[in-house]
């Protein structure tokens, strides 16, 4: 494997939270009398249960520090600092992705989602970290 298949699962996994978020999302708007015009503002769709809200929260946050992720593990491969160990942080930052993503729409728990977005932060420092000493190395 190299570094950019954890990149393809993460992807997957946003895809996966997307089909999520329509699944809950669309339901509730019916079920609220929320038309689809009236949705045009994000704000509209406050009124929804939080069980549909989480998972569109979270599929958002799946665009956010993500992102980072996807330019570090693009950076490793064409630099070539895509080692065994970089592969392995990015399968770890990925892995923490899906906890948070359950820590947030399953379990509800800022504490736990927090925990999981720490940790999967600190992945990527060292990532970074790791970048930048085999910049200056070479």
């Amino acid at each position: 494997m190299t570094m950019l298949t954890p990149v393809l699962a993460l992807v997957v996994w946003t895809l996966i939270v997307w089909i999520w978020m329509y699944a809950t999302r669309l339901p509730a708007m019916k079920k609220a009398g929320i038309k689809p015009n009236d949705a045009i503002h994000p704000g509209s769709l406050s009124g929804l249960p939080v069980s549909a809200r989480v998972v569109a929260d979270n599929y958002n946050h799946l665009h956010e520090q993500p992102t980072i992720f996807y330019a570090l593990a693009i950076y490793s491969h064409l630099v070539g600092v895509a080692d065994q160990f970089n592969v392995s942080l990015a399968w770890g930052y990925v892995a923490l992705r899906v906890a948070h993503s359950i820590g947030q729409i399953v379990l509800k728990q800022v504490p736990v989602r927090f925990t999981f977005f720490a940790f999967g932060t600190i992945v990527l420092m060292i990532i970074a970290a790791r970048d930048v000493l085999a910049l200056f190395a070479g």
